[in-house]
């Protein structure tokens, strides 16, 4: 299938009308990350030193976080525990642009949490606490009831199952019944070994292995993952299969239409976790806004091949997915102006791969010696240099009325064009430092007008074992000079 990239933006706009209902097993994913430099003296186990610990939203959770990446409108229905980790759940899930969470609480039954131990891009150990085991039947009926009162609005239903007693056979079946009759496509991220209970649904998404284990047969081959398709299909009752295949990407197999594969995106897989959730967020998405099968098949294998190149549970946000479409491949030198969210994975990436992160930032208005100095001097001192650019408005503030002479496209442009910057993050704010706080860079570089003590951000670098440098000042040169003598 062929794809423009006027098609890509238009695909991209498209989701943003999208609305989607995702019901599931709800969960916590926690990594903590650090270096292991010796064995314990009590067992021969390594010891981890933790220098850094995150939290995101796992399972359906993590399924909607992909849908708000992709601008669409969510409604998440689930249950979770009255604890402490289903009040971080509820944060955590409020900080996502559009998404509207259904959590019923149940005393009885703890929030599930999955933690990661993470060392050199290798995870140690998966610690998980969770207490597998049916819902009741009134609250199946009170999550029956909340999908029946959404039908109406979405565009697609997600049936994130990931076996933790949520989503039940006869709950299964009695959505997938009401979908049908509400004539919303229902997307399934399977369990298990029997599919026979998403039967009704319009699309499967499993992975190679699911897809072998459930069909009993072998799935190496295009033809033999082909007549695995058509066996679920016939013998479930179900209108198609996604299936994902690793490093040998994507097949679309529906009834009454030509099989579909796709290549794998070319790129570097670090972490395939979660990657499941973005391929059915993705494409339930891509329905929802009236995309064809293909249409949304194509655009969940470029997600995909995005969110395996980071670290972690991850997402893939629009900049990124036209920057990876337009480029055939999700590389480092490709979509230099990028969301602060992206470079806050990529830098994440960098540092497991034992690079040093370095940051500055400024106006950079009228690019002359003394930025192209300052950039120079930052680059020597890392092995990878993020630039925080001052939006047109935190300019305006800034410098006055008249400033920026660039508007911040054409500033960001310029300098993305510069080899010796990795990437480019536009803030709004009159200083940088929730950029900092979030990057957390290894080098803070900044001009030697001020001192370290000054520098925004340079007790935070500090705190995390970072390093504050101040570079050397070319004399004369400054944008106001320069505007100054053009005006003379």
């Amino acid at each position: 299938m062929e794809v423009t990239g006027q098609d890509i933006s238009q695909y991209l706009e498209r989701l943003k009308s999208a609305r989607v209902l995702c019901v599931g097993d709800v969960m916590l994913d926690r990594f903590c990350e650090g270096a292991v430099a010796r064995v314990s003296p009590e067992a021969p186990i390594p010891v981890l030193h933790v220098s850094r610990e995150e939290a995101h939203l796992g399972g359906a959770g993590n399924v909607a976080r992909n849908l708000s990446a992709l601008s669409v409108s969510t409604n998440l229905v689930s249950v979770c525990g009255d604890d402490a980790p289903a009040r971080e759940l509820e944060h955590l899930l409020e900080s996502h642009n559009g998404v509207t969470a259904n959590l019923m609480k149940l005393e009885d039954r703890p929030t599930i949490i999955k933690t990661r131990f993470v060392a050199g891009g290798q995870q140690l150990l998966r610690a998980d606490w969770e207490k597998v085991e049916s819902i009741s039947g009134e609250v199946e009926k009170n999550i029956l009831t909340q999908v029946e009162q959404q039908l109406s609005e979405v565009g697609a239903l997600i049936l994130s199952d990931y076996g933790k007693g949520v989503l039940s056979e006869n709950l299964i079946q009695a959505i997938i019944k009401r979908a049908n009759n509400a004539n919303v496509p229902v997307i399934v991220d399977p369990k298990g070994d029997d599919f026979s209970c998403y039967a009704g649904a319009s699309v499967l998404t499993p992975n190679r292995q699911e897809l072998a284990q459930a069909s009993k047969m072998s799935v190496g081959s295009d033809e033999e993952v082909i007549n695995a398709c058509e066996y679920l299909i016939e013998n479930c009752a179900i209108a198609g299969v996604l299936a994902t295949r690793s490093e040998q990407g994507m097949s679309l197999i529906y009834k009454d239409r030509e099989p579909h594969h796709l290549n794998a995106r070319a790129m570097e897989v670090f972490d395939v976790a979660g990657a499941g959730d973005t391929v059915i967020a993705t494409f339930a998405a891509g329905i929802a806004a009236g995309m064809t099968m293909e249409e949304a098949a194509w655009l969940s294998n470029v997600a995909a091949g995005i969110v395996v190149a980071k670290v972690g549970t991850a997402v893939a946000y629009p900049d990124e997915i036209l920057s990876s479409a337009h480029s055939g491949s999700w590389q480092e030198g490709e979509g230099k102006v990028v969301s602060l969210d992206t470079a806050v994975n990529r830098a994440q990436r960098w540092r497991q791969k034992g690079l040093k992160v370095g940051f500055t930032n400024g106006c950079f208005d009228l690019l002359h010696p003394g930025h192209i100095s300052l950039i120079e001097q930052a680059s020597v001192n890392c092995d990878r240099l993020i630039l925080g650019l001052n939006s047109d408005s935190s300019v305006k503030r800034l410098k006055g009325e008249n400033r920026p002479i660039q508007n911040e496209v054409s500033r960001a442009t310029v300098l993305a064009s510069l080899a010796k910057v990795a990437m480019v993050v536009i803030f709004s704010e009159e200083t940088p430092i929730e950029l900092i706080r979030s990057i957390k860079p290894d080098v803070l570089v900044k001009g030697a007008d001020y001192t370290v003590e000054t520098v925004v951000g340079a007790t935070d670098v500090q705190s995390w074992g970072g390093e504050v440098v101040l570079a050397n000042l070319v004399e004369g040169q400054s944008t106001t000079s320069t505007i100054a003598k053009m005006n003379n």
